[in-house]
């Protein structure tokens, strides 16, 4: 009988850096998805400070 040592891969590395990849790309899209909502909001900030920037100069009478 003759048996077959041949040594068993570990792909713990491989599994680690796959997980690490596709966390990384989930937090991405997150991000992403999160900047297109508050969009919105940041152009009506926008305006309102833009409107807000208005010098009013006062003149005095003498």
């Amino acid at each position: 009988m003759s048996e077959n040592n041949a040594p068993v891969k570990d792909h713990f590395v491989l599994y680690l850096a796959i997980a690490t990849i596709a966390l990384v790309g989930v937090i991405v899209a997150v991000k992403l998805t999160e900047n297109e909502k508050f969009e919105p909001i940041k152009q009506q900030l926008a305006e309102e400070n833009q409107q807000m920037n208005i010098r009013v100069i006062k003149e005095y009478e003498d």
